[in-house]
């Protein structure tokens, strides 16, 4: 059976019938509200998006104290490790219930689209501040692109959560790595909305809890520890998408660029072209959003414009807090470099499967970036715990890409 086939989202079983009815019915109306999402979501993006979105930030931070932090400091979360064991020992659980050995995905970002060849093109003449690491002169580097639905399950992509992500490794990156695993790679991560789901570690066990629960909803929406502001501002960002090319991409958490700075970066389709979306508000394809990215490559090269955006305040854009939007007014997103997937065909079956033999991990990574704040601290362990978990019950190794794979 193939793993990556798309599948219905499993039942709610939270031991409470009632909570288990809430839990499906919710979720119903969110995959009944994709299918007229496109008709009605230019107009709320264009109109109350960006307003909403400033608006929830400064209620979020409302809630928070300032913790007299410096640029790019850190400070580490009370229990830190032990919500780490939390979240990967929820992870296991899960992926016991949903994969059988030798079909095992990952636990988040789990749906592959697309594992696609590409080039990372820095510009020349950057501002001195930017000069750092990768950034530091013009070059060019090879990259593998993997392209994801969101997690846990594989589904149908109308009947997702509504959001993407983007994987990049960059190969040929010389210096020392912050993990010996890989020797010359460097890898950058996106999700299509500019926060992330959870604000810290402690709440991302929390979330982690309920999704073993396959009752996510109970995450956002509780008495005891509720995260509303967190889910409005996902459901912002989150919607019926056209294509896994036509979205932009944030990191959410800070990274250093050299020595004593802190930024974000991000993806952003350069073309305005947005794929129709076919059959709505009927059903389209189960992997409709695969097939969008077919006949773009097939089409011509697609370029997205990276960007960083520096971090000026520390309290208005927090290391600490992934859950805090940083806002452009404070510091601006500078285009630094282009990301070029090059026209190709991508969906081989032996090219598909070259994406469960990768490992991606913010800790392959040369010391002028490590990643910064408790959810990257958090993704050392766990995406290296899980991806040996994964790799070991799949019977593939890990591979260490150059680039110069070819495909049958």
């Amino acid at each position: 059976m193939n793993s990556n086939a798309s599948r219905p989202v499993p039942p709610a079983d939270t031991g409470s019938a009632l909570r288990n009815w809430v839990s499906d019915t919710l979720l119903r109306l969110i995959q009944a509200e994709r299918r007229i999402d496109p008709f009605i979501r230019p107009a709320f993006d264009a109109v109350l998006r960006d307003p909403l979105a400033r608006l929830t930030t400064a209620l979020i931070n409302a809630q928070r104290r300032n913790e007299g932090l410096k640029i790019a400091e850190e400070r580490l979360l009370p229990g830190e490790e032990e919500f780490v064991d939390s979240i990967i020992e929820s992870f296991r659980q899960q992926g016991a219930k949903l994969w059988k050995p030798g079909g095992v995905e990952r636990g988040g970002n789990t749906k592959t689209q697309g594992i696609v060849r590409a080039e990372f093109i820095v510009h020349e003449g950057l501002p001195a501040e930017f000069r750092h690491g990768i950034f530091a002169q013009p070059k060019t580097y090879k990259a593998w692109v993997r392209f994801s639905g969101p997690g846990p399950y594989v589904t149908p992509d109308i009947d997702d959560v509504g959001f993407m992500s983007i994987s990049v490794k960059l190969m040929g990156v010389p210096g020392l790595k912050l993990m010996e695993e890989e020797k010359f790679t460097q890898d950058m991560f996106g999700v299509s909305p500019p926060t992330f789901v959870t604000p810290d570690v402690r709440a991302n066990a929390q979330l982690q809890i309920e999704s073993v629960k396959n009752a996510q909803i109970f995450y956002f929406f509780n008495l005891h520890r509720p995260h509303v502001l967190d889910a409005i501002m996902q459901g912002l960002w989150t919607k019926t998408q056209s294509s896994p090319l036509e979205a932009p991409y944030f990191s959410c958490v800070p990274y250093l660029l050299g020595e004593g700075q802190a930024m974000q970066y991000s993806f952003w389709p350069k073309s305005k072209k947005r794929t129709p979306i076919p059959r709505l508000p009927l059903r389209p394809p189960d992997d409709y959003l695969r097939n969008a990215m077919v006949a773009s490559l097939q089409a011509g090269d697609v370029d997205l414009d990276v960007r960083v955006q520096l971090q000026t305040d520390p309290h208005l854009m927090p290391i600490e807090n992934a859950a805090v939007l940083w806002p452009e007014r404070l510091s601006p997103r500078v285009s630094v470099a282009t990301l070029r997937i090059l026209r190709q065909r991508f969906d081989s079956p032996a090219q598909m499967d070259f994406a469960k033999r990768l490992s991606y991990n913010p800790w392959h990574s040369i010391a002028e970036h490590r990643p910064l704040g408790n959810q990257s601290r958090a993704r050392r362990r766990m995406y290296f715990t899980l991806s040996q978990l994964r790799h070991q019950m799949n019977a593939v190794p890990h591979y260490e890409p150059t680039g110069d794979e070819t495909f049958s």
